[in-house]
């Protein structure tokens, strides 16, 4: 279609397309032209001005369909104002002639309406230019008004607004006129002129201001009549004019000339006395009305009453909330006239639907136009007029003379006076929450007596009333609630003989008892056995006075109803008592009810039934809230009293026979009760009753009584019909702002038993819902129940008569089934028609046979031929989309297309719009559960609801709604396909539909358009224009539809998901156009949306609106719109009503001057964008403060630096949050003192995550100092009213998890500063040792036990972080393993850095130890199995009871392990040395078997008994935890566990204890193993391994003692004849499982192979090597190293080569090589059991050592490192052995020969250390090194001189000593040997040295000659041939 965007119309396109085709396209043309007019230039629209006019004009007279019309006058008026506007005055007398022609052809009215419609624009945009001939065109309009058609005046009615919004004050002659019209169409036949005309009045009156004045009256009456038959859009409209008008009235907009009729302003009273005339006689006239008077009729419908309701609200919110608080006291006064007034009251039904009408005025002004002050005052009015009221009746009733005393009309109207105020009271209340305090406490209201002294007036829907007033007040303030339960229950003891009393108070105590259910902190257990208590005194006490039987009899059997709300927890403990109770008000057999049938009167049968109804009402209850308790030993104990239940229904007619209507109520009641618990109970339990059941019900439902009541259809129909399908029946059951009149008093109305009423059904005041339950009368109450049972019995019986199928049985049930539906499918009834379409679809559903499918089809098929009326059509047709509901699609494409024919034909039937709209329905249904089969049909199905788009007439909105609907499952139905090009014209289609239905003036119809778009976004975002969309959206976000402004943020929602920074820029964009009316340009749409979410009240809408402010604020908050996001939650958390005062304290207002909380005293910031937000919009915008802190934290670093922020603050125009930490602080601090409690925990909660999140950042300006330390006087002053008195226990508990975060963060540096937080948890401790008594009146004690915890938690935390101070400031290099935060900061140079935090705990701590110690003791009670419950104290334990023991659980759950550290450590401090200072103060015991004193019990036993008791209990509370499994978010108590078992064990007595028991060890291993092996932690590794350090310790420490004890036992006797220890000296191996040192070594495997792949031959191919780990691997590994190499000296001399066995090829080198010398150098080596074992496995470990050369590894020197441990430590069995031997020569002499001089050197170090060890081992290394040594450091040219210089010449020789001589020979010898192996060198040195070379070759000479010699001497025969042959041949060739 884009041929159609241009200025001018392409006509050449356009002709050549198809009439609808040419539409669509003329449509878009338009559409396009309307954005490009105000963009084009004049000149060029006044060139082009003539032929645009010409085309419009054509398609003026081309019969133009409604949105045409509307979008040509728009475009046509626009072209005028924007280009030449002197021919517009030819057009507008072009379009009155063709308003006066006669044409009454097809085409003429369409011509006709858009020629009306082109008027009204060009009058609405050329305005006074065109005054000239307005007369005569209104004059046309109103002539052609007298004979047109519905459609023509709804044209008109919208035609004159137009001009009377264009024209203004030039319209003043013509006013009279058009008033006259008005008012004729005002009370038309058509629902769409009756609203066009509302709207033109609306209009008119802005200038008209008689209509407010002389005319007032007469308006105010024909809106009355206006209101007579009327429709949902009706009623809004003119109840929109009606109460603007009043509004007028009472507050001119302009000066109110007397003259004009003589009158002025109206006062308030004239215009409530108006409205309340129209309540009373409707539209009629005075004579009309008082004839009916005098007939007895009523004349007044519900629509008029509904009506006005809606006017009286439009008048006050039209006023403003302003005008509402200042006059509400005269406002309330004139509306009780109406509540009470007799006319409005006359039957029960009447009364009811008065009261709703009042309650909603009320809600709707009170609730939504007040902020919480004014709400407050308002809440005080209504106390008076109670007060008033209750006086009157009181002052009448007491007194004596009969003729003065109180009529009964005075009494019935006081009591609706009563119960609306009282109702609005208890809304009001549970709105303001715990704000609502101060009135409670205001002397000048007496509140809670006014509403307490109404219990006892004698009308029961008053008494009602001000028991559920007393339950919103115990809802929003809980403290209260105990007390007032005890106030009433005490009331009704002293009052039991007067019956108003009994019933009054009865009902108080149980709405009190009820509200529990809503209180997290309850009531205290006690409270439950005393209402049981009284409610069985009230029961005994029944029968001893007649006149008030039936009082205490209902109030006995509703204090037990209460009760079993409460819970199983509390259930549980009566219920024994209950099922007596039970038993004992039913006959013990059938027999004695036969024979009770024959006794008694009237008023026995009275009270019996109506104890029997109340019975049953009570275990109804308990199968509601307590279904777990009605087990089958229950049930069968309740079987008689059941079975004896149902058969007294058979016996009720026979009753009523004998006492007339005496007991008709009370058995119409009895059935009821019967019914309700049937339908919850499993059929099988009364399946021997099934047959009276289903006579009783067939005789319910049959009966005449029955079928004569309207209401039947109205209460059972809507919750039978599907959800989809009510839109079909009517606006009233759409969910709208008037839901509550409209359909609640649509109901009620046409009841002539009356409406829904909490006095109808007293049991409700224990409903588990918050609003005001309003149960139908008993006998519209037993057909709907009737109905409900009947549906679950009957499916029971078929079963039972032998149905196969899990349908409806047997076929010959179809058939009436089938027929029954059929008939309801033809009713007149839109909801029967709903509700039978849904059952045939259900009925198909469940017989499941394709064949009974196919001929349902058939048979609406054929209906659908040949019926003409409109309700068998429109039933038929919606059946057939409902079978596609339930039939899977039914795959057939021929039954599609069948289908889908009969259903265009139909949606095409313009003559019924209820047909076209079922028929468009049923089509949607069809389209949306097909599937893929409808992807064929796509097209012309987009043809047929284009076409109808943009023809049906807008008079019937509800065939839009339909097409809006069809168009949205054609969208579901092509889905992600849309995004393609080849669907580009169905898209098109799309967008133009969604545009046309955007424009209807209809809001269901706007928001059915907005949810097309929003699925069109989904499935292809790129073609839905936001530019467009976003400001559409933001124009109807403050609609007054409920339904718009809920399709506009679920579509808001999905639109941020995605493109949350355009959504926000586009809707800046729009404020920025706005007219400056409100601050919205302040605050942009987030802000729209915080102010719409506070005066919201739609559950599922404010759900909404909070998604997205979350979406949106998580999408910029860390992305340049942080500063932005927290100044708007800023201004919301200051926008409260006047001046805001915190819960301080005196002593805070006492702080010295250089406190900053001064600056943080939260003043209402009078120029802020918001005014008067509620307490629930604070807390979301507190809660959205921590997601902002949240999301930060992920993101850049430079939100928690300061220094970092600052400087990249300088460079960038980024915002970063710790630049806002004031901003946080003071919102943080504003919210904890709030008056709201759910506030102050927000605010606690907040300030907390600040203190995590901030405590460690330093001050730039300040070294030393952290940014927080600024604040910590606000800290102080936020966190002491958490510890005030009157504070609940949650909001203490929270705040003492602040206390404790803000110490352990280290911010303050001054133990003075740090004592005003500290002294808050001392009080808090103090309050803790005084016991439970505090609030055992006040909450639970299971709230006590939750405070208690808290404290101890809080004290415990504080510990921890004083005792790690102390320890770093003793030893600053220490690591700080025994910390349980991370936020400490290092004030070691401060006081409470150190020492000085830990001396404030110490005055505390032998208290707080044994506080700890129960604690831990009662958790340990509460963790044991399900099967050892039993054995848990009967009485509970220290800090919980028997009763509270569920709740108690997850207090104990959430506290125990910082005790269980802080417990270890204080332990750990004592050295187990008990000691005998028991606090003075220390009130309660601190635990039944006192563990933690040195009294009673404790005194039998002996200071190492209870060591071991302290010793056991901590262990197994930490392996129980360890050994269970838990969640990710667990892991800070498994740290602390970790800790407290370090902490324990850094103790000798503790390890001598473990090491002694080494079935504990194991386990304790066992555990560490599992927990290794399932957290990734590293820190819990290292700590893992810390502790199995010291389970080693332990155990060489045991092994030691041993050894010692059997040398002295042994009188040092030689030690090889001593017993050995150690493990595996019994089997020589190591058992698992039960060997401590096989878990360990496990255990450090474990580590090893984790961290080192390689070690384990299955992951050796992995490419993980040493140089990958970190230094935290590093640390994990080296320890345990360290713990392997300490695991021999625990083993027996068989078991310790076992234990070797899992020393590893290390890897950490330093630790490996100490492991290996330690391993190494053990005794086991030397001991003769071990040594042959253990040597072979040195051998072999050495073995592979040096095959690690083999593998490539070049860390030789290492390598190298270890070779050498060996040899030095290992002896030489281990070394010297082959081939060990020879690949130790080979490594160090291929070391000696490496090209990297560090390996080089390292090797000749080793070397060194080789030749100085034992001669076994040295010598052979020695002889094999010695010689390659030489040689690589050169030593020949240095020793041959020397062994020359030892040689002598011949004349010395024979003189020389005996030494020189045997020297010189050496020498000579050795000169010889070396000569001719050093060659080179020898040359040199004879080169280079004659005198050498001659000395030598001397030497030689002479000692050649000296051979000879003696060679001759020795042997003269031979000493020629020795001559020739010497013995040695002189060689001076060396080469």
């Amino acid at each position: 279609m884009e041929r159609a965007h241009s200025l001018l119309l392409n006509e050449e396109a356009c002709s050549q397309l198809g009439e609808h085709q040419r539409s669509e396209f003329i449509l878009e043309w338009l559409t396009h032209l309307k954005k490009l007019l105000p963009a084009t230039d004049r000149a060029h629209i006044k060139q082009n001005q003539r032929r645009l006019v010409d085309q419009l004009s054509g398609v003026l007279i081309g019969s133009p369909g409604p949105p045409t019309r509307w979008l040509l006058a728009h475009c046509l008026a626009l072209l005028f104002r924007l280009g030449d506007p002197i021919p517009s005055s030819l057009m507008v007398e072009r379009c009155s002639d063709i308003i006066r022609s006669k044409d009454d052809s097809p085409s003429g009215l369409p011509t006709r309406l858009a020629a009306v419609a082109c008027l009204g624009a060009l009058y609405e945009q050329l305005g006074r230019m065109l005054a000239g001939s307005f007369k005569d065109t209104l004059a046309n309009l109103l002539k052609a008004m007298k004979s047109a058609e519905s459609q023509g005046r709804y044209e008109i009615m919208l035609s004159v607004e137009k001009i009377l919004r264009g024209l203004g004050a030039s319209a003043v002659p013509c006013h009279r006129d058009i008033y006259k019209a008005a008012r004729a169409c005002l009370t038309d036949r058509s629902m769409a002129v009756r609203c066009a005309a509302a709207k033109c009045l609306l209009e008119l009156q802005r200038e008209a201001a008689f209509l407010w004045t002389s005319e007032l009256e007469n308006v105010a009456t024909l809106c009355f009549r206006a209101f007579e038959g009327s429709n949902y859009n009706v009623r809004v409209s003119v109840a929109k004019l009606l109460g603007t008008l009043l509004a007028a009235a009472v507050e001119p907009r302009q000066p109110a000339a007397p003259k004009q009729g003589g009158r002025g302003p109206s006062s308030l009273e004239e215009v409530m006395d108006l409205l309340l005339g129209g309540f009373l006689r409707g539209g009629a006239g005075f004579l009309r009305a008082s004839g009916d008077m005098l007939k007895g009729t009523r004349s007044v419908s519900k629509d008029v009453r509904i009506g006005v309701t809606q006017a009286y609200v439009v008048f006050v919110s039209t006023l403003g909330g302003s005008w509402l608080e200042v006059n509400f006291p005269a406002f309330l006064s004139l509306l009780m006239e109406l509540a009470s007034h007799c006319r409005a009251t006359q039957t029960p039904g009447d009364a009811v639907v008065t009261r709703r009408c009042v309650s909603f005025i009320l809600r709707s002004t009170l609730g939504s136009l007040l902020g919480e002050k004014a709400q407050t005052n308002a809440a005080k009015q209504l106390c008076f007029a109670v007060a008033s009221q209750k006086q009157a009746i009181d002052a009448a009733l007491a007194d004596g003379n009969v003729e003065n005393r109180v009529s009964s009309a005075d009494i019935s109207a006081s009591q609706h006076i009563l119960t609306c105020c009282l109702l609005e009271l208890g809304e009001l209340v549970q709105g303001l929450g715990s704000t609502a305090a101060p009135l409670l406490t205001d002397s000048s209201t007496a509140f809670l007596d006014t509403i307490i002294a109404v219990l006892l007036h004698p009308a029961p829907s008053a008494q009602l009333a001000a028991s559920w007033c007393l339950r919103c007040i115990a809802m929003a303030m809980p403290s209260h609630c105990s007390l007032l339960l005890d106030r009433c229950a005490e009331r009704l003891v002293a009052l039991k003989s007067s019956p108003e009393a009994v019933a009054g108070y009865g009902a108080a105590v149980t709405a009190l008892v009820a509200a529990v259910q809503h209180c997290s902190l309850g009531i205290p257990h006690t409270k439950g056995q005393e209402v049981l208590d009284l409610a069985e005194d009230l029961l005994r006490s029944a029968s001893q006075n007649s006149r008030i039987s039936l009082q205490r009899t209902q109030a006995g059997w509703l204090l037990i109803s209460a009760l079993i709300t409460l819970g199983p927890a509390v259930v549980e403990h009566h219920l024994s008592r209950l099922v007596l109770l039970w038993r004992c008000v039913f006959p013990a057999s059938l027999r004695e009810q036969e024979s009770e049938l024959r006794r008694g009167d009237y008023f026995t049968w009275q009270v019996t039934l109506e104890g029997r109804a109340g019975a049953l009402s009570a275990m109804k209850n308990l199968l509601l809230h307590c279904r777990e308790l009605f087990t089958d030993d229950i049930t069968s104990r309740l079987l008689t009293p059941l079975a004896c239940a149902v058969a007294l229904l058979t016996k009720l007619p026979s009753l009523i026979r004998s006492y007339s209507s005496s007991v008709r109520g009370w058995s119409i009641v009895y059935r009821l009760k019967v019914y309700e618990l049937l339908a919850l109970l499993p059929p099988h339990t009364y399946q021997e009753s099934f047959g009276l059941v289903m006579n009783q019900l067939v005789s319910d439902l049959s009966a005449q009584d029955n079928l004569n009541q309207p209401c039947s259809e109205l209460t059972l129909l809507p919750p039978l019909c599907h959800c989809d399908d009510l839109p079909l029946v009517g606006p009233a059951l759409h969910d709208t702002d008037h839901r509550y009149i409209e359909e609640q008093v649509t109901f009620a109305l046409v009841i002539s038993v009356g409406g829904g009423s909490l006095d109808n059904n007293p049991f409700s005041l224990c409903v588990r819902s918050g609003e005001v339950p309003a149960p139908l009368p008993p006998p519209v109450a037993l057909t709907s129940a009737a109905v409900h049972l009947f549906g679950a019995v009957f499916p029971h019986i078929i079963s039972h008569q032998g149905s196969t199928r899990g349908s409806l049985g047997p076929e010959d049930i179809r058939s009436p089934a089938l027929s029954l539906l059929s008939g309801a499918l033809e009713s007149v009834s839109p909801l029967l028609r709903c509700m039978a379409a849904e059952g045939l679809a259900r009925l198909v559903q469940v017989v499941g046979d394709p064949g009974f499918t196919v001929s349902v089809s058939l048979l609406c098929f054929d209906r659908l031929k040949t019926a003409r009326d409109a309700a068998s059509r429109s039933g038929y047709a919606l059946a057939l989309g409902a079978l596609y509901r339930y039939s899977g699609g039914m795959g057939s494409p021929q039954h599609l297309s069948t289908c889908l024919g009969v259903l265009f034909t139909l949606s095409q039937d313009s003559t019924s719009p209820e047909v076209q709209t079922w028929s468009l329905h049923s089509l949607s249904l069809v389209v949306d559960l097909s599937s893929g089969l409808y992807r064929a049909h796509g097209e012309p199905s987009f043809a047929l609801v284009l076409r109808l788009l943009l023809s049906a007439p807008p008079t019937h909105p509800e065939v839009h709604y339909s097409l809006g609907r069809c168009l949205h499952a054609l969208i579901t139905c092509l889905g992600p396909d849309l995004q393609s090009a080849a669907v580009s014209s169905l898209r098109s289609s799309c967008l133009v539909g969604c545009g046309v239905m955007q424009a209807s003036p209809d809001c269901l119809v706007q928001a059915r358009a907005i949810s097309c778009l929003q699925q069109l976004h989904m499935f292809s975002p790129p073609h839905v224009n936001l530019a467009n969309l976003v400001p559409a959206l933001c124009a109807h976000l403050c609609s007054s539809y409920l339904c718009l402004r809920r399709a506009v943020v679920a579509c808001l929602r999905q639109l941020v998901q995605r493109e949350a920074l355009e959504v926000s820029e586009h809707a800046v964009t729009l404020v920025k156009e706005l007219p400056r009316r409100d601050n919205t340009q302040l605050v942009g749409l987030e802000g729209a949306l915080f102010t719409l979410l506070d005066r919201e009240s739609d559950s599922g809408l404010r759900k909404d609106i909070q998604e997205t402010l979350v979406h949106m604020m998580m999408s910029s908050a860390t992305s340049g719109k942080l500063g932005h996001w927290l100044k708007l939650c800023k201004n919301v958390l200051s926008a409260t009503t006047g001046e805001f005062k915190p819960r301080c304290s005196q002593e805070d207002e006492d702080l010295s001057r250089d406190d900053d909380s001064s600056a943080f005293k939260a003043r209402s910031e009078s120029c802020g964008p918001f005014t008067a937000l509620r307490w629930a919009t604070r807390r979301f915008a507190m809660e959205c403060v921590c997601r902002i802190i949240a999301q930060c934290e992920t993101s850049d670093a430079a939100h928690f630096d300061m220094a970092l922020a600052q400087e990249r603050r300088l460079q960038e125009s980024t915002d970063f949050l710790v630049l806002h930490l004031g901003d946080l602080v003071r919102m943080a601090f504003m919210a904890a003192t709030d008056h709201s409690d759910q506030l102050r925990l927000a605010g606690l909660q907040t300030l907390l995550v600040i203190i995590k999140q901030f405590s460690s950042i330093p001050e730039p300006e300040f070294p030393g100092h952290v940014i927080l330390e600024q604040y910590q006087a606000n800290v102080g002053a936020a966190l002491r009213p958490a510890f005030t008195a009157d504070a609940p226990p949650d909001v203490t508990a929270k705040a003492c998890q602040v206390c404790s975060a803000w110490i352990a963060s280290g911010v303050v540096s001054d133990l003075r500063d740090l004592r005003r937080v500290h002294q808050l948890l001392a009080s808090s401790l103090v309050k803790v040792q005084t016991g439970r008594d505090t609030y055992s009146q006040l909450y639970n004690e299971a709230t006590a036990t939750m405070e208690t915890l808290a404290v101890l938690k809080a004290w415990a935390e504080v510990y921890i972080i004083a005792v790690q101070r102390s320890r770093d400031k003793q030893s600053p290099g220490r690591s700080a393993d025994l910390s349980v935060s991370s936020l400490t900061n290092d004030m070691s140079e401060s006081e409470s850095g150190g020492a000085g935090l830990l001396k404030l705990v110490q005055s505390d701590l032998s208290t707080l130890s044994r506080l700890w110690l129960a604690a831990l003791q009662d958790y340990s009670l509460l963790t044991l199995p399900q099967e050892y419950t039993s054995q848990l104290p009967a009485t509970g334990g220290s800090f919980y009871t028997a009763e509270t023991v569920n709740q108690a659980r997850v207090h104990y759950s959430s506290s125990w392990a910082p005790i269980l550290h802080a417990t270890s450590l204080w332990l750990h401090s004592t050295g187990f040395v008990i000691s005998d200072d028991t606090p003075a103060n220390l009130s309660r015991p601190a635990t039944p078997t006192s563990m933690g004193q040195s009294s009673s019990v404790s005194r039998h036993k002996s200071p190492e008994d209870v060591n071991s008791d302290r010793l056991h209990l901590i262990l197994g509370i930490g392996v129980e935890f360890l050994c269970s499994p838990h969640s990710e978010d667990q892991m800070e108590n498994i740290t602390s566990c970790l800790r407290a078992l370090q902490a324990l064990l850094d103790v000798s007595w503790p390890r001598a204890k473990i090491g002694n028991d080494q079935a504990l060890s194991v386990e304790l291993l066992s555990v560490l193993h599992r927990l290794l092996v399932t957290r990734e932690s590293a820190s819990v590794h290292l700590a893992v391994l810390d502790l199995l350090q010291q389970i080693v310790m332990a155990a060489q420490e045991h092994v030691r003692e041993k050894r010692r004890s059997a040398e002295v036992d042994d009188g040092a006797a030689e030690k090889e004849t001593l017993p050995e220890f150690g493990e595996g000296r019994d089997t020589g191996g190591l058992i698992p499982g039960r060997s401590l040192v096989f878990g360990a070594l496990e255990l450090c495997l474990c580590v090893l192979v984790r961290k080192l792949p390689q070690l384990s031959p299955k992951l050796a191919g992995t490419s993980t090597t040493v140089r990958s780990l970190t230094d935290g691997d590093c640390r994990l590994v080296a320890s345990a190293l360290c713990v392997l190499s300490e695991l021999p000296s625990i083993c027996s001399p068989e078991g310790a080569p076992a234990a070797a066995g899992g020393v590893g090829l290390g890897a950490v080198v330093q630790a490996a090589l100490q492991a290996l010398k330690s391993v190494l150098m053990s005794p086991m080596s030397r001991q003769e059991k071990s040594r042959g074992a253990w040597n072979q496995l040195l051998r072999s470990a050495l073995y592979t050592l040096l095959g690690l050369w083999d593998t490539g590894t070049d860390i030789y020197i290492s390598l190298l490192t270890a070779v050498t441990v060996f040899l030095l430590s290992a002896g030489p069995e281990v070394c010297t052995t082959e081939p060990v031997h020879m690949l130790c020569l080979q490594r160090f002499t291929a070391s000696m020969d490496s090209k990297d001089p560090l390996v080089v050197s390292r090797c000749f170090q080793l070397l060194a250390s080789v030749f100085q060890a034992q001669p076994a081992v040295a010598v052979p290394y020695i002889r094999a090194l010695g010689p390659p040594l030489v040689r690589f450091l050169k030593l020949m040219a240095v020793f041959l001189p020397l062994l020359i210089s030892f040689l002598l010449d011949e004349n010395a020789l024979s003189s020389a000593p005996t030494a020189s001589r045997s020297l010189h020979e050496a020498a000579l010898k050795d000169l010889m040997r070396l000569g001719p192996q050093h060659s080179v060198v020898f040359r040199s040195l004879v080169a280079s040295s004659p005198h050498l070379k001659c000395r030598l070759e001397a030497a030689i000479r002479g000692n050649q000659e000296s051979l000879n010699a003696k060679a001759s001497s020795a042997n003269p025969s031979t000493r020629s041939a020795a001559k020739s042959s010497p013995s040695i041949t002189l060689k001076t060739n060396f080469l």
